[in-house]
């Protein structure tokens, strides 16, 4: 292939995107904001170019800005990584009206599971189970909301409808906090998606977050390559990631990617995605979300299927024909997220100037980051600036060597939450495997 690929993103999965694309024999091209001048990224492509402010609305959110880089630089197609607006269906469709192909899923997909709501009843449609709830909008008077809240059962949890991220999240324990909560969720919702809608369902107590990932080809065939443990978050934000889960059984594990397959299927879903589902404490699970995206937590199923999925979701956007092979993890892989955050004043952003760096290696150690030293950490963007990913032949071998890559992982100038991820990795529960998505706030005082 002859292609030359713009990467819509910044930061660590931006140059991630460029590594995979260099080694297919491809050209790139990356795109930064004033703020990210001299992120790795723009180093590293083959060709980059400014598109605007560090506001992020005004730069990697900027539809027209993004086409006519694309333009200007004669890309083939755009890989828009995770975030921004890897989800954005109208970013797909002005790709292809414009004669550029976007690396994702097709706009029609991205409609259908970005509405939580549309996404559920499609779900029951194809046969899949799904946490009790009732469509409830922002129309909805108060009194409808207390009726439907009652009907369901408290603990309940409001969404966005359109939410991610964690966004836009309020659990409710008792009637008395619902009139607040529905208020806040809504006002949230409205910030970070420009929508106020919102939606009540079941809240499952103690539950762990079980994604499965999936590729679908477009000649129909659809495969799944097993399951990550997304359980350890704080406020719906994942932290750490493993797989194999030890919490899923052999059968489990087979039902799910069975389940995770047939719902692909239903919709005849093309390109890399999760399959999200919520399991309670008897193993019952049930479906959560759909993410038609690659995701941050990607690297832990490459790591232990062997495959690169940038490679996969890059070739088959150009045709290439899956087979209908389901693929489980060989060995044992951990994700902790690095933030530039201070965990010990409630996780608040640490934007500076990185004065010193030191990465941690040896076998099975792997460190997707965008950082060096000298670095300026902007407080325009996410706050996540490395995963640390270790994998070894089992999952106590997987912990001491994730504990031993933390110890070593040295980030001065900034306050980072590697000291955090120390004390987590060192949980007798962790350890054990006995943990959900309750576990950083019933073991951490950070509430």
């Amino acid at each position: 292939m002859s292609i030359k690929i713009l990467i819509a993103n910044r930061g660590e999965i931006a140059l991630r995107i460029i590594r995979t694309v260099k080694e297919m024999g491809l050209k790139t091209v990356a795109v930064y904001s004033t703020a990210d001048k001299y992120s790795l990224h723009v180093y590293f492509a083959d060709e980059a170019v400014c598109i605007g402010p560090p506001d992020p609305k005004k730069s990697y959110l900027n539809i027209p800005n993004l086409i006519s880089a694309a333009e200007i630089t004669n890309a083939d197609a755009i890989h828009p990584g995770y975030g921004f607006l890897s989800e954005n269906a109208y970013f797909s469709s002005m790709c292809n009206k414009h004669g550029i192909k976007f690396i994702g899923a097709n706009p029609n997909h991205m409609i259908k599971m970005a509405n939580k709501i549309s996404a559920k009843k499609i779900m029951l449609k194809a046969g899949i189970h799904c946490i009790p709830g009732v469509n409830c909008f922002i129309d909805s008077s108060y009194k409808e909301v207390e009726k439907i809240a009652d009907k369901i059962g408290y603990p309940i949890i409001i969404k966005s409808v359109y939410g991610g991220g964690g966004k836009g999240i309020r659990p409710v324990f008792e009637k008395t906090k619902l009139k607040i909560s529905w208020d806040e969720a809504k006002k949230e919702s409205l910030s970070f998606f420009g929508k106020k809608n919102v939606y009540i369902e079941k809240l499952v107590i103690d539950a762990r977050h079980i994604e499965i990932q999936i590729m679908g080809d477009c000649y129909g065939n659809i495969c799944h390559l097993s399951e990550r443990d997304c359980s350890i978050q704080r406020r719906n934000q994942k932290l750490l990631e493993e797989t194999p889960s030890p919490f899923i059984t052999s059968y489990l594990r087979k039902k799910m990617g069975e389940k995770a397959k047939k719902a692909a299927e239903f919709i005849n879903y093309e390109g890399i995605g999760t399959i999200e589902f919520l399991v309670d404490k008897n193993k019952n699970f049930y479906f959560m979300e759909m993410n038609p995206r690659i995701q941050v937590e990607h690297p832990i199923t490459e790591e232990t299927i062997g495959i690169d999925l940038v490679q996969e979701q890059i070739s088959i956007a150009y045709g290439k024909k899956l087979y209908k092979r389901n693929l489980y993890p060989k060995m044992y892989s951990i994700e902790c997220r690095i933030n530039a955050e201070e965990t010990n004043k409630n996780f608040r952003p640490s934007p500076g100037k990185i004065t010193q760096l030191h990465f941690p290696g040896g076998k099975g150690v792997r460190v997707d980051t965008h950082i060096y030293s000298g670095y300026y950490i902007s407080h325009y963007y996410d706050s996540m600036i490395a995963k640390l990913i270790v994998t070894e032949k089992s999952r106590e071998k997987a912990i001491k060597k994730m504990y031993r890559s933390l110890e070593e992982f040295v980030i001065e100038g900034i306050h980072t939450s590697i000291s955090f991820q120390k004390k987590l990795i060192k949980n007798d529960d962790f350890i054990k495997g006995n943990y959900n998505t309750n576990f950083i706030k019933k073991n951490f005082n950070f509430f």
